[in-house]
């Protein structure tokens, strides 16, 4: 079992950078694969990013590629997302996810995703 937290979003310019925190519950944070997610108003939850249980396997959406990164310490059970270049259409709520891997892989498809965090909202200005 593991609960999510996330943090560090807020208001920026559209070009402006932001670091979003996923704070993690729990004895085996090291055993999940992690993902980021978005949701804007009227939009389908999409996936983000996401990364397996050591970092050594990451994904990125075509729209993000680039311009975000996705990363992980175990050590303080925290999962990162540094997003650069912000642009408006990435205003979002965004969500820490994390699912069970025994294969050691990565997951891509919201299903595969088992625990889910609040959500915290970015909103970018042009």
């Amino acid at each position: 079992q593991v609960q999510l937290v996330e943090s560090g979003g807020g208001l920026v310019q559209a070009g402006d950078s932001l670091r979003l925190f996923c704070t993690a519950s729990g004895r085996t944070f090291s055993r999940y694969a992690m993902g980021w997610f978005r949701q804007a108003p009227g939009k389908e939850r999409e996936l983000v990013a996401s990364i397996n249980w050591n970092g050594g396997l990451t994904y990125y959406g075509d729209s993000v590629k680039g311009r975000f990164t996705i990363s992980r310490d175990n050590f303080k059970n925290t999962m990162y997302l540094q997003m650069n270049s912000l642009k408006p259409e990435g205003t979002a709520v965004y969500y820490c996810a994390a699912g069970d891997t025994p294969s050691g892989g990565i997951y891509t498809q919201r299903g595969d995703f088992d625990y889910w965090g609040q959500g915290t909202q970015v909103t970018v200005s042009s």
